[in-house]
C-alpha cells in the first residue's frame, strides 16, 4: 500500500486491516513515497517516515524501498524492485477508490496494470469507477468505508480542531510535539 502518509491515519490502518481480514492477504506492506507523483509539496520525509513506522505491527510492515532508492513517485519504478528483491512474494497494490478518477495520470498506468493486480478499497464519497482491467473492488457486507484523509487531518490541525480518533495516539502525539501542519 503506497502513499505519502502526510500524515498516516486510521483510514490507512482500516484499509490495511480490511485487506487482511476480507481479502485474505497474509501481510500488508506500507510503502511511503520518497516524492509525490504529481509534484505536491510534502512535509519532511523524516517526519512522514517516523509517523508511518508507528502504523507497523504484526502483519502490517513498513518498507522503505521507495525512499532508499529515491524513486520519483511513479509506482512503475517500484514494481521491478519489489519483484526482484522479493521473488517469493506475490504483490497486489492497494489503492482507495479516491485514486480512480486520476489513475489514468499515473505514469505508464497501462503497463503497471499488466505487471501486478490492484485491489481497490471503497472510500466514502468516492465511486468505484472507472475500474480498469487488472483491478478488483473489495466488496464484503462487513466492509467499513471512511472518508478520513491526510488533507482533512492537516486542515483540522491548522484550524485547531482535534484529530483524536482520526490518527493513532502516537501519531497525534508526534504531530503535536513537532508542531506539524500548523
Amino acid at each position: 500500500m503506497g502513499g505519502v502518509f502526510n500524515p498516516p491515519h486510521l483510514g490507512h490502518l482500516l484499509m490495511a486491516q480490511q485487506a487482511l481480514d476480507l481479502a485474505g492477504f497474509q501481510e500488508i506492506w506500507l510503502l511511503p513515497a520518497y516524492r509525490h507523483t504529481f509534484v505536491k509539496q510534502l512535509d519532511s520525509l523524516t517526519d512522514r517516515l517516523h509517523m508511518t513506522k508507528l502504523l507497523a505491527g504484526d502483519r502490517i510492515r513498513l518498507s522503505t524501498l521507495e525512499i532508499d532508492q529515491r524513486l520519483s513517485g511513479q509506482t512503475i519504478e517500484l514494481v521491478p524492485l519489489l519483484q526482484n528483491d522479493y521473488p517469493q512474494h506475490q504483490f497486489t497494490f492497494i489503492i482507495g477508490s479516491d485514486q480512480l478518477p486520476t489513475f489514468h495520470k499515473w505514469g505508464e498506468y497501462q503497463k503497471l496494470l499488466q505487471k501486478l493486480p490492484f485491489l481497490v478499497i471503497p472510500r466514502a464519497g468516492f465511486p468505484t469507477k472507472p475500474l480498469y482491467k487488472g483491478m478488483r473492488v473489495l466488496e464484503h457486507p462487513l466492509l467499513i468505508k471512511t472518508n478520513i484523509s491526510s488533507s482533512i487531518i492537516r486542515q483540522r490541525v491548522r484550524q485547531g480542531l482535534t484529530i483524536e480518533y482520526l490518527v493513532p495516539g502516537k501519531v497525534k502525539e508526534y504531530i503535536e510535539k513537532k508542531g506539524l501542519y500548523k
